[in-house]
């Protein structure tokens, strides 16, 4: 078993479990207790565990990790991510974009781009889209969110619902081996639904460390969405689900 391998095998158990101790990990993977710590490190570092004193646990399942970490995490992922979503959108298009570090990276991909009509919830894809003078970007109204800019509440699904798009570009907190789209957030939830109501394409860019998390609120499910984005494939339970919803699988180099 290769390195990729048992970190992956280290979340599934950790997962399972709860909690795995570095005397078990290292007994079931048959390595040294330095080569675990170094796995547990880098696990955590992409936020797929949570360090704890003598093991890992899970990632909490109603807080969301930091935005200033997020933005950090993954991040060659979620550019190459990015770069392969922006090819899939022509220019002239309508696009809504909705909250998520890994959109930002997307909209920083897409200004290459001419004659797109933006319409956001994410003050931070409005500032990275706005000196585009062909551009004509859209910012939806409702309570703004201190922590990373996100636009939420009643008036922004209003908003939303006032337009149909070509394309709806979504992020993800976690993805369930059941399909489930999981975020933590119920009112961030309630305007992606509405993105996904009201776009004609529905595009996913979740990076690898998406399907081993697990957030408390169910967004949707993957059969809803027409493309995923994403840099390693997903789950044989996922890629199943997808094929069988006809669900387009594009992974990035």
């Amino acid at each position: 078993m290769n390195q990729p391998q048992r970190q992956e095998a280290i979340v599934g158990l950790v997962r399972r479990q709860g909690y795995a101790s570095i005397e078990q990990l290292t007994e079931h993977f048959a390595v040294t207790p330095q080569t675990i710590r170094r796995d547990l490190n880098a696990l955590a570092g992409e936020g797929l565990i949570r360090r704890v004193h003598g093991g890992a646990g899970l990632e909490s399942s109603t807080v969301n990790t930091a935005y200033s970490t997020r933005k950090t995490l993954n991040l060659d992922a979620k550019q190459r991510i990015a770069a392969l979503l922006a090819r899939q959108v022509p220019d002239g298009s309508s696009l809504f974009i909705n909250i998520g570090t890994s959109n930002e990276v997307v909209a920083e991909a897409l200004l290459e781009h001419r004659d797109l009509e933006v319409i956001t919830n994410n003050l931070n894809v409005a500032a990275i889209l706005q000196h585009k003078e062909d551009f004509n970007v859209i910012i939806a109204g409702g309570q703004v969110r201190s922590r990373d800019g996100g636009i939420i509440g009643e008036a922004t699904i209003d908003f939303i619902n006032q337009f149909k798009v070509d394309y709806g570009i979504i992020g993800i907190s976690g993805i369930d081996e059941d399909g489930s789209l999981l975020e933590f957030d119920y009112q961030e939830v309630r305007v992606a639904q509405a993105i996904i109501r009201n776009s004609r394409q529905v595009y996913l860019a979740a990076d690898h460390s998406k399907f081993h998390r697990n957030p408390s609120v169910r967004q949707g499910n993957i059969a809803q969405i027409d493309a995923l984005f994403t840099d390693r494939r997903p789950p044989q339970a996922i890629c199943q689900l997808m094929a069988s919803h006809d669900v387009t699988m594009h992974i990035a180099d």
